[in-house]
């Protein structure tokens, strides 16, 4: 069934809300999300800043220990104006560099730029005099916020991410890709939001292009399967995603949670999945802003044995 869902009412946590909408697995919704500013489509302001999240999507059957799969089937932007940050987080360069940096901003306005976002021609342009040349990017939409209810009845700020997904931002969740998350909650609780027109890696600036989101997912449910960290894969790659501070611990639980996908799936033992992984592995950073920083482990699929069937 398709569900076509309009979002009245936001959450700044990902917990065990009020679901806004039940569904079966194989049901596809068709929704949309504000911006991290709390902005929608028509650029109205209709919830609080700190990326509001769509939501949460309750999915009949979905228990404790099972595997949620969302399979994002479009993302996109709904309007033509985006907004980033003006000035790279000063931990994440050298104690004596802070002080060549723009000076903090003194309000949450202060700090915005404005791009300007062509859907047609699918780029996004710069409005600001700092450049002494037009900046022009390609639009490569994401979700900076996916993820499900967290265990033990947690409700967790959308400024963070863990083993429930979260604020990862990272550059992967696109259209095309699937999803996994371990379920903690009845019904697993899926939210989506902090949509992405573009984002360097790292969200260095702490935002990427700002900006509200048409959002097409499918939902599956694997039973009886547990997973302990987000995965996720597209055409050619699998993926395991760590989110934790310091960096080396979320690098620590995005390759282990990819040690426990090769054995599980892939019939590999430790000593063989390190032959593998130590040659062909492949990192990248998703959030090193937030409290949590986002770490993914990667593998092309052209490397990897045959999959057993789950």
């Amino acid at each position: 069934m398709e569900h076509h869902f309009e979002p009245v009412s936001y959450y700044s946590t990902f917990g065990p809300h009020e679901p806004a909408l039940r569904i079966e697995p194989g049901d596809r919704v068709v929704t949309s999300t504000a911006d991290a500013g709390g902005a929608d489509r028509s650029g109205e302001t209709v919830a609080p800043r700190g990326n509001p999240l769509t939501g949460p999507f309750y999915v009949e059957g979905a228990e404790p220990g099972d595997t949620l799969v969302v399979r994002l089937e479009r993302i996109y932007p709904n309007r033509t104006h985006g907004f980033t940050s003006r000035r790279i987080a000063s931990h994440l360069v050298e104690p004596d560099y802070v002080r060549e940096l723009p000076p903090p901003p003194a309000t949450p306005e202060d700090w915005r730029v404005t791009w300007q976002v062509d859907l047609d021609a699918g780029s996004a342009t710069l409005d600001d005099d700092s450049l002494t040349a037009p900046l022009t990017v390609d639009l490569r939409p994401m979700l900076g916020c996916i993820g499900v209810a967290p265990p033990r009845g947690q409700a967790i700020s959308t400024a963070t991410s863990g083993p429930y997904g979260g604020n990862m931002d990272y550059r992967g969740f696109v259209a095309g890709v699937t999803a996994y998350f371990p379920v903690f909650e009845a019904g697993a609780l899926l939210f989506v939001g902090d949509g992405h027109a573009v984002q360097g890696e790292g969200e260095i600036v702490g935002t990427g292009i700002e900006i509200s989101m048409d959002v097409e997912f499918t939902v599956e449910l694997q039973k009886d399967r547990q997973i302990s960290w987000p995965r996720g894969e597209n055409e050619t790659h699998i993926f395991t995603a760590g989110n934790a501070r310091p960096l080396d611990q979320a690098l620590q639980h995005a390759t282990t949670e990819m040690l426990r996908w090769l054995a599980a799936d892939y019939g590999l033992d430790s000593a063989a999945a390190s032959h593998l992984m130590g040659q062909l592995v492949e990192y990248d950073v998703g959030n090193v802003f937030d409290p949590a920083y986002t770490m993914v482990c990667k593998l092309a699929k052209a490397v990897l044995p045959a999959r057993a069937a789950p």
